[in-house]
């Protein structure tokens, strides 16, 4: 071979691999995308979250990472300081509004017994002897005392709400002997193991239901409370355990009365009650009625029964937005609206009966970013509303043991937090830290830019994220990424705080892309007509918003419209789905996670909650396996197989309709996996870098990356 052969050989191979390098990305180009995930940014981060440890009610320590090493100071309330300190190790938490033992015992007030289930009943156990005392006798297999398993609840704790005297708890006898059964089935080398329980669908005739009663632990009885058993239904979601505790109770101070609230089926109704726990006896005190579902509040439940004053503190959604109002608990009358305006109550935080003031968590009271969170102050008579918290951002506020102060975190999406602490009249005792990002800054990396743009309707104001590359090249347009959760009890950005690490958004915006994440209409935690924009119409998934502020938002970013993705996980998952069914010539890649494509097939409450039930709404219109014809791009279907919360049927019912239009899709399955993937997740993560950079970048990714993980 003579020389010039050899000379168009070396050319050949060199522009052979210069060709390979413009199609393709390394390993390196992911190591660093993975380097914006939380275990690569949060290293980076000094004087972050204070976790306070109480020593006693108004004293506490915290530990702040600063640099290499940690610092921790004593912070005395009532004295106004802050010193540093060596007695302390960073250990421990925060204080919890309900308490829990081991085995899914529940710790009465005073610390002296527990509740707990065993064989369908409850025992009480007094905690010095370990002596057991059986409290009820008839619980038998689906019909047992205090059990948190139905639908997508597996819970073995007993769920109760101790008087405050510990000498009683409300609970309950949870009927699902008619309920359906769910089954799946494990893989294995040998027999499958079958998993069976009790998980109603959206139509049923028969759901779970749970009979009342009141046991007095002291002298074992059981008292059933005189009406028929109410729907397994919650005021906060759809379940009557969201927040740890036996919700939507109330105790008077004695334990001679139990505040209660009965939820509809279709949450449409809710029935104010109010029982005599000697006798059982329950008086009707007022109803109300809405048409699309009624909720308490927004993450916690904001009613509360005031036996002494004989008066109630009512959330409702009446005037369109969510506030309190004062009722006379003897008449059931409403005496006065507490808070009006065009802004939204989320958490109640405390009630001074002496002073007759409500301390709570409003949205959108001030201008801008109408899901930042402040403090507020009122009187139950709707006078003297006081902001605590006057500084521009998301507030995130805990109380003091002692409730005389309280710590309070304020940061935005792009802005770090501030952490200082408060009395309760909105004084400043001291400054407890400020968090330090520069040497994260430092690292490369940057904040995602909040945006706001119109909704589909072109008139409201929505609001979202986006995530650019941190090195951006000013002559090409980028390829988007839509990631999604279009709720309707929650939203795609999730908290609005401050976080360096959202997901894998900025990691997949490294690889390439612009991600954006766009909170739509029908999310909550602003109007009730907001929230209810899509009510009976789950299938919309903010679609539309999301199409036409990724057409808004190319206008100011280098965003390549031709070429859009999307993907999401539950919700999400099935948003996912319907976007490439019902709006193939927008959106080209799509990757659906574990979705609840067809909500006939996802547990009762969902369902029956958003859309109302099956005789007045159209499911079959809203299933996603009938629009997989119109499939043009490229589509993932991913599922856990052992999926307890949405049954992996909703993602088969999808792939047997596209097989059936002879369709091409990719699938990822998880044997042995729940609704999320466990030690499975770094691996979909990796194969969603993958998916996205062949199919919506149009390069090669680097063959099999294995994640680093934490520990790099």
């Amino acid at each position: 071979m003579n020389k010039y052969w050899l000379t168009i050989s070396a050319l050949a191979l060199i522009a052979s691999a210069n060709a390979q390098q413009g199609t393709s990305l390394t390993e390196k180009d992911y190591e660093r995308a993975e380097s914006f995930l939380s275990y690569g940014t949060g290293k980076y981060i000094d004087h972050g979250a204070v976790q306070p440890n109480w020593i006693d009610a108004n004293t506490f320590w915290y530990s702040t990472k600063a640099g290499a090493g940690e610092q921790t100071y004593l912070v005395d309330a009532v004295k106004k300081t802050k010193t540093l300190t060596t007695e302390y190790k960073s250990a421990g938490g925060g204080a919890q509004n309900f308490r829990r033992g081991g085995r899914g015992e529940v710790i009465s007030p005073d610390g002296k017994k527990s509740v707990l289930i065993k064989d369908y009943n409850l025992f009480v156990k007094d905690i010095a002897s370990g002596k057991l005392t059986q409290l009820t006798t008839d619980g038998i297999k689906d019909y047992g005392y205090a059990t948190d398993n139905a639908g997508w609840k597996h819970s073995g704790g007993a769920i109760v709400r101790w008087s405050p005297d510990s000498k009683k708890v409300a609970t309950f006898q949870q009927d699902q002997r008619n309920s359906s059964d769910m089954y799946l089935v494990s893989t294995n080398v040998g027999a499958p193991k079958l998993e069976a329980w009790k998980y109603p669908l959206p139509g049923d005739k028969a759901i779970a239901t749970i009979r009342r009663v009141v046991i007095d632990v002291e002298n074992p009885k059981v008292v059933s409370l005189n009406i028929p058993a109410d729907p397994h239904r919650g005021t906060l979601s759809d379940d009557i355990s969201s927040s740890g505790t036996f919700d939507d109770i109330d105790w008077k101070a004695d334990g001679t009365e139990v505040a209660f609230v009965s939820t509809s089926r279709d949450h449409k109704n809710e029935k104010f009650r109010i029982a005599n726990a000697l006798t059982g006896e329950v008086r009707e005190v007022f109803e109300e009625t809405v048409k699309t579902q009624f909720e308490s509040g927004q993450g916690t439940i904001n009613w509360r029964y005031l036996p002494a004053s004989k008066e109630i503190i009512w959330y409702s959604e009446r005037d369109n937005w969510g506030h309190l109002y004062l009722y006379n608990s003897l008449t059931g009358k409403v005496k006065n609206q507490i808070t009006k305006g065009d802004f939204v109550i989320t958490r109640l935080i405390k009630v001074d009966e002496k002073t007759r003031t409500l301390y709570f968590i409003a949205n959108g009271r001030e201008k801008g970013n109408p899901y930042f969170g402040h403090f507020y102050k009122i009187g139950f008579d709707g006078k003297n509303l006081v902001s605590l918290t006057p500084e521009d951002g998301n507030h995130i506020v805990s109380l003091s043991p002692s409730e005389n102060y309280f710590i309070d975190s304020y940061s935005k999406p792009d802005v770090p937090p501030v952490t200082l602490m408060r009395s309760l009249d909105g004084k400043l005792i001291v400054n407890l830290e400020k968090t330090d990002v520069s040497r994260l800054i430092a690292t490369g990396w940057k904040a995602p830019t909040p945006v706001t743009v119109k909704a589909h309707d072109g008139t409201t104001d929505i609001y979202g994220l986006i995530f650019t590359p941190t090195k951006m090249d000013a002559s090409k347009k980028y390829p988007v990424i839509d990631y999604i959760y279009p709720g309707p009890q929650g939203g795609s950005v999730g908290s609005w705080a401050f976080s360096a690490s959202r997901g894998d958004n900025q990691a997949l915006a490294e690889l390439g892309f612009i991600v954006v994440v766009i909170e739509g209409t029908s999310n909550p935690d602003r109007s009730k007509s907001f929230h209810d924009m899509s009510y009976g119409n789950m299938a919309e998934n903010t679609l539309p918003d999301q199409i036409t502020a990724i057409k808004q938002l190319a206008l100011k970013y280098p965003i390549d419209t031709n070429k859009v993705g999307i993907w999401g996980h539950s919700g999400g998952g099935f948003a996912t789905a319907t976007a490439m069914f019902k709006y193939p010539d927008f959106f080209k890649v799509g990757i659906s996670e574990s979705g609840n494509h067809d909500n006939r097939n996802y547990e009762d409450d969902w369902g029956e909650r958003y859309n109302g039930l099956v005789e007045n709404s159209n499911y079959e219109a809203q299933a996603n396996q009938n629009y997989a014809k119109n499939l043009k791009g490229k589509l993932m279907l991913v599922h856990g197989l052992m999926d307890d919360n949405v049954p992996p049927s909703n993602t088969l019912l999808v792939v047997e309709a596209l097989e059936k239009a002879n369709k091409s899709f990719d699938l990822v399955l998880f044997p042995n996996s729940a609704h999320g993937y466990g030690l499975y997740s770094p691996y979909m993560m990796r194969r969603r870098w993958d998916y996205f950079v062949k199919n919506l970048l149009g390069l090669e990714p680097p063959k099999d990356y294995l994640m680093k993980g934490p520990t790099r």
